[in-house]
């Protein structure tokens, strides 16, 4: 089942407690403070997995915690930290609020990882340089460990291709990408047979060396009508994965069976392009008029042709089924795609800091403001 769409919960760790405790040995009177800080709670994180294609496994379980933080003992031992958690989602995936709708980060590439909730600190105990003073050498105060950060989530997926395929349901999209990738989406002589997106990956240059030639990848999107941005058909919901696309092939059946207006359907699908979003509108096109094999009146592919030309957009002629203009359109996508910039990726995420290594860095402040306001007290004295 393709998912691509997920609400869930999150909630980092919370930091275990400081503890009251004093040395008693032998022989050692008066030992002093002597309780451990609490661990830190782990965090959450969130990473792209390119073994992932769909937010499936997020449809179903929801609610994610962090393992909190060991409470400090005695003879100085912290408790333990938290193990982080992280998350696996599908590259594409970009991750919102689910309270106000904020664009938190987009997962643009394998391997990238963000902090999405922070473990609690944890509690200081009793022998902690903060409380041990020398006019307060046996401390009993401690400190409770802080909760980890919770938020609500909604994770939506945009496959990541270069090119994507439009066009009305049964305009030859998926015939298309079946035969230039090995991708294998349902085909059938009737509407609505792409019910979820398919992407395929696309050698230009079927000669070259291994390594060595133009691959692309093109996402085939179930197929639109008039009115799909009100909902009609299956609607715009999956519009969003040709969004990050370079350039789109709008497929226009221009064969005997098709008793509508090839322009016409060309300005319906447009319309419902700028209707979803205005990017799409705006981005380069390439029109090709499909089932070349069943077209004996070129009318309305000459028409088509014509329009395209005035509109200053390339066009093609192919036939998924013989194979002609197949090659000549698979050259003129990567040729367009070698004159449009790659988009930029979002910046890297720092690197998590290490739990031993923040809690140092925070007791070094600590101690720091600590002292500061020791010095400054006994100067005003």
């Amino acid at each position: 089942m393709f998912a691509d769409e997920a609400k869930i919960s999150i909630k980092a760790g919370g930091g275990g407690n400081g503890c009251v405790a004093f040395r008693r040995e032998k022989y050692v009177p008066r030992g002093g403070p002597s309780g451990g800080d609490g661990g830190h709670g782990g965090d959450i994180y969130i990473e792209a997995n390119p073994h992932d294609n769909t937010l499936l496994r997020y449809r179903y379980n929801r609610e994610f915690q962090a393992k909190r933080g060991g409470h400090g003992e005695g003879s100085n031992c912290h408790g333990a930290s938290g193990e982080h958690t992280v998350l696996k989602v599908p590259v594409g995936t970009v991750v919102f609020d689910a309270d106000n709708g904020e664009q938190l980060f987009d997962f643009m590439e394998a391997g990238q990882r963000w902090k999405a909730a922070k473990g609690g600190r944890g509690g200081r105990g009793n022998g902690n340089p903060h409380f041990v003073r020398p006019w307060h050498q046996a401390p009993r105060e401690h400190e409770d460990g802080q909760p980890g950060e919770e938020r609500h989530l909604r994770l939506e997926l945009k496959l990541l291709a270069d090119v994507g395929l439009v066009g009305f349901p049964n305009a030859g999209k998926s015939t298309l990408i079946s035969r230039i990738s090995a991708a294998r989406p349902k085909i059938a002589a009737y509407p609505f047979t792409t019910l979820e997106p398919h992407l395929g990956v696309v050698s230009a240059d079927p000669d070259a060396a291994p390594g060595q030639g133009r691959t692309f990848v093109v996402a085939d999107v179930p197929g639109l009508i008039e009115g799909a941005h009100e909902g009609a058909g299956l609607g715009t919901r999956f519009l969003k994965h040709i969004e990050r696309t370079r350039l789109i092939t709008h497929l226009v059946d221009t064969s005997d069976a098709n008793d509508r207006d090839p322009v016409r359907d060309f300005e319906v699908i447009e319309h419902e392009l700028a209707s979803f979003s205005p990017a799409l509108d705006d981005k380069p096109m390439i029109v090709v008029a499909t089932k070349l094999d069943a077209t004996t009146d070129r009318q309305h592919l000459e028409e088509l042709r014509a329009f395209a030309k005035k509109r200053g957009l390339e066009f093609h002629a192919v036939s998924s089924a013989s194979g002609e203009g197949i090659v000549e359109l698979v050259r003129a996508m990567a040729d367009a795609l070698d004159r449009i910039p790659k988009p930029a990726l979002p910046v890297e995420p720092e690197a998590p800091i290490a739990p031993s290594r923040e809690r140092d860095e925070e007791e070094a402040s600590a101690a720091a403001h600590d002292d500061d306001s020791t010095s400054a007290s006994g100067a005003k004295s």
